[in-house]
């Protein structure tokens, strides 16, 4: 007798709920990115108009902790106001499913009845989610919404801010470590290995194809890199 076992599912909704989990983790992957490009462009520029390494080091020093800053606080804001519109909609939830229990059990099988089920397993499909946990059952078919599952606006808020400080210690570390002449060279390389890594984590995360994450991402990063270092280059010789 052959002992077949199931293999586990762990991308499984029903086995836990992971819209929490991938918001912080989306929120790191682009405050991880942001910390990359824009110090990475900003000290590129500042290296190609001085080799002054102390200027350098207040530039990329100033643009690590400003962007930090700047990530968490808009994480933190745009989250909030997320988490704010579901708590507001689940209250409305609540107060129809306490002042119009019948409309809101019709709403719930008509729901299920336009999914493809049969009027009679709409109805007790509906009846006996209401029976379980009818603003449960509700949310999540009027609003996918999962009580349990609300976005935490501080975890967002940390995962962007710490994730951008890792992000931009690599293009320090290129701009400081190397000399003058290779120190812009080593930068657009560090920077487009780690843009390919971040792009292909983001897409990993999504479910979406690799390559077209990695080259937009890494397209992108290194013509702001171009950019910012014809700047520099221009200003240092009119300086």
């Amino acid at each position: 007798m052959t002992d077949v076992t199931e293999p586990t599912h762990y991308t499984d909704p029903h086995a836990g709920s992971v819209h929490a989990k991938l918001n912080w983790l989306r929120a790191g992957v682009l405050g991880a990115n942001d910390g990359i490009v824009s110090v990475a462009a900003l000290v590129v520029g500042v290296a190609a108009a001085t080799t002054d390494v102390a200027a350098i080091l207040i530039a990329g020093v100033a643009a690590v902790v400003a962007g930090a800053i700047s990530m968490g606080l808009g994480e933190y804001v745009s989250v909030s106001s997320q988490r704010d519109t579901e708590h507001a909609l689940i209250e409305k939830e609540r107060w129809e499913l306490e002042h119009m229990p019948k409309q809101e059990l019709a709403e719930l099988e008509q729901i299920y009845r336009s999914k493809g089920l049969s009027a009679e397993t709409a109805e007790r499909v509906a009846l006996e989610l209401t029976e379980h946990d009818a603003l449960s059952a509700h949310l999540e078919a009027e609003l996918h919404i999962d009580r349990a599952d609300v976005v935490n606006p501080w975890h967002a808020a940390w995962a962007s801010a710490a994730s951008f400080l890792i992000g931009a210690v690599l293009p320090m570390l290129a701009i400081l470590l190397p000399p003058p002449e290779w120190r812009i060279v080593a930068t657009f390389i560090a920077v487009v290995v780690a843009l390919a890594i971040t792009g292909w984590i983001s897409a990993w995360i999504g479910g979406s194809p690799r390559l077209r994450a990695i080259l937009r991402v890494t397209v992108g990063g290194g013509l702001g890199l171009a950019v910012t270092w014809a700047i520099g280059a221009m200003l240092g010789v009119a300086v």
